[in-house]
């Protein structure tokens, strides 16, 4: 089939003028997530991440193009959001659970805020039951819950994870509960490599899934 030139300037225009609104309305959530960053920058200290580790989660996702991820323990939302953000560049979703009921309202506001909720299923609920429940497949994990139930956490989210998919988890440079036992045990695995980001000062364990 031959198709006229009028015909294809017609489709390039279309096209041409598709990409622009999509990218209009990327830079517009880019600036509204980034402004509420900004703004609350030093307001995360209620059981959250600093600023420069939701980067790291950030820049993960997007290096590797990750679609579902899930979190444990989302406290008021810091984490979520630099989650969720990158999410919505990638196409992606993050299922995320906090057990308390006034740390869950609050991040439910944070993300609203920031523009994201179409990108985040937040669920109030207990990860040690939930996570056991959910069905996945997930590609992208980050565990910020309760340390002494970090290696139970990994064992129940591993078979749901998906090979080239990533575990992360916070805090493994503080040494906190049972951190050294579940650094211990996911470097044991033979199918998994996992380093520490040498950026964060808490200390943010990645382990990628080589092969089931």
């Amino acid at each position: 089939m031959k198709f006229t030139k009028p015909f294809l300037f017609l489709i390039f225009l279309i096209y041409s003028g598709f990409s622009c609104a999509q990218s209009s309305k990327d830079s517009d959530l880019d600036r509204r997530v980034k402004n509420f960053l900004e703004k609350h920058r030093s307001d995360w200290n209620d059981m959250n991440v600093p600023y420069t580790d939701g980067q790291v989660l950030y820049d993960l996702i997007l290096k590797n193009e990750y679609t579902s991820a899930l979190e444990i323990g989302t406290s008021t939302g810091h984490s979520t959001i630099w989650i969720a953000w990158a999410m919505s560049k990638t196409g992606g979703k993050v299922v995320t659970v906090e057990i308390d009921e006034g740390r869950h309202k609050e991040a439910l506001k944070n993300i609203e805020e920031a523009g994201l909720s179409e990108y985040v299923d937040a669920r109030l609920a207990d990860a040690h039951q939930l996570v056991k429940e959910l069905g996945g497949p997930f590609d992208f994990v980050f565990s910020d819950a309760d340390k002494d139930w970090y290696t139970q956490y990994f064992k129940d989210v591993d078979p749901k994870l998906e090979t080239g998919g990533c575990f992360t988890a916070h805090n493994v440079r503080n040494g906190f509960g049972g951190v050294k036992d579940y650094l211990d045990y996911v470097k044991s695995l033979p199918n998994y490599e996992t380093t520490i980001d040498g950026s964060s000062r808490s200390g943010i364990s990645i382990s990628y899934k080589k092969s089931k």
